[in-house]
């Protein structure tokens, strides 16, 4: 019995000491235990160097700060209220896990939720020219210029065509050209992200080219072309009002209602006499441009804003009513002063578009609208009501719109409307910029 505990004795003594037998073993079998030894102490050290380097990584994942998620560029209101709960509930997690310990590894985590329950930038800038609803602070000033193109031609044809070939009359030209800027400064004030109250205060400068050719029997006549200036000068100042009554859910969009009031501050359109030019007897220019309607009128509407990730699309209906007014004079014969009233025709307007978010600081739409206006009349102090020849219009458009996040305070909004219709400028580009404060 005591030999064998012996045995198991010096067995377990040469595995955990095999440095101790060395002198016990044969000479022959020295250098083979000391090699394995070598061999021991050579495996150990590198899974000391891997241990160490594991460690070393396993630190480095613990300290530092985890990744936020990629925002989404373009979610509705109903989504950031839904994440907005699900932060609050990941704050306090991260904030009971950072009491336990690693504190910076779960506040790191909370505010990657809490930042991904806010908007881009871009989309944010986006809803509020959409729906006109400006709630990215309490007051708001914008500053903008507009520059509009019209070149109308009409060709006026009186005789008939002989031989089907030669005409045999008077071919009458009439051409406009005109440049309107607008320079408008426009303030708002945003209670409780529900009502909306501004005031819009344009200034207007104008400037019309008019030209008239005409040719009689084949014999060409010279071609008459007369300028009019109008100086700056401040067009028809405006109020409005605006109430979000529907915030944008899974079901339902945003939806504003807008009431406007625009008063006659401007220079009227009537009473300006139109001059016969002295080299052409086909060619009349009035003596002044005007700067506003002369009348005043409200303007009832409402706008939809609706997201579809990663789409927004939007709507927008008016209705422009114009009161009745008098005036001391409405005839443009010179040296004729005619009073009486005037109805200007009633209009509205629809709209609709798509607008995308490219990036956090920018996003781009596409829209159309459409302006119906009916006939004015006009009623001279003693005589009965008469419609204005060619007075109803049909003006539509095609907009190519962009807002540009410059900071956190400061929006640039540009955009192109192509005339679709005769009725509609040329073309139209304006220029604004939104301040948030």
């Amino acid at each position: 019995m005591y030999r064998s505990v012996s045995l198991r004795a010096v067995v377990c003594l040469s595995t955990l000491f095999p440095a101790a037998l060395l002198q016990a073993a044969p000479n022959s079998d020295v250098e083979t235990l000391k090699q394995e030894l070598l061999e021991l102490k050579q495996r150990y050290e590198v899974q000391q160097r891997a241990l160490a380097v594991l460690e070393q990584r396993v630190r480095q994942v613990e300290e530092q700060p985890a990744e936020p998620p990629p925002k989404r560029l373009a979610k509705s209101p109903a989504d950031m209220r839904g994440n907005t709960q699900v932060a609050g509930t990941g704050a306090g997690a991260a904030s009971g896990g950072a009491a336990g310990g690693g504190g910076a590894k779960g506040s790191s985590y909370g505010q990657s939720l809490a930042d991904d329950t806010q908007p881009a930038q871009s989309v944010s800038n986006l809803y509020d020219e959409a729906s006109g609803f400006f709630g990215g602070g309490k007051f708001s000033f914008e500053t903008g210029v507009t520059y509009a193109r019209y070149d109308t031609r009409t060709l006026i044809l009186n005789g008939f065509l002989a031989l089907d070939s030669i005409f045999l009359g008077n071919i009458n030209l009439d051409r406009i050209k005109a440049d309107n800027w607008t320079f408008d400064l426009t303030g708002r004030y945003n209670l409780d992200n529900r009502w909306q109250f501004d005031v819009n205060v344009p200034v207007v400068y104008r400037e019309s080219t008019y030209q008239s050719g005409g040719a009689s029997g084949g014999a060409a006549n010279v071609t008459s072309e007369e300028t009019v200036t109008q100086d700056p000068t401040i067009g028809d100042v405006n109020f409005g009002v605006a109430y979000k009554f529907l915030d944008e859910s899974v079901n339902s969009p945003d939806a504003v209602l807008t009431l406007r009031v625009k008063t006659p501050t401007g220079k009227e359109p009537f009473g300006i006499k139109l001059r016969q030019v002295d080299s052409n007897n086909n060619l009349f220019i009035p003596d002044d441009l005007p700067t506003g309607n002369g009348v005043w009128s409200i303007t009832p509407g409402i706008s939809l804003v609706k997201t579809f990730d990663p789409a927004v699309l939007f709507g927008s209906l008016s209705y422009t009513h114009n009161l009745e007014e008098s005036f001391d004079d409405i005839s443009s014969t010179v040296n004729v002063d005619t009073p009486g009233k005037v109805r200007l025709g009633d209009s509205f307007q629809i709209g609709a578009g798509i607008a995308f978010a490219l990036n956090e600081k920018m996003s781009m739409s596409f829209s159309v609208s459409d302006l119906v206006q009916k006939k004015s009349k006009l009623k001279p102090d003693g005589g009965d009501w008469q419609s204005v020849t060619s007075s109803d219009a049909n003006a539509g458009y095609f907009n190519v719109g962009m807002t540009v996040a410059a900071s956190d305070n400061l929006t640039i909004v540009p955009n192109l409307s192509i005339g679709l219709t005769d009725d509609a400028p040329d073309f139209t580009f304006s220029l604004k910029f939104p301040y948030y404060f």
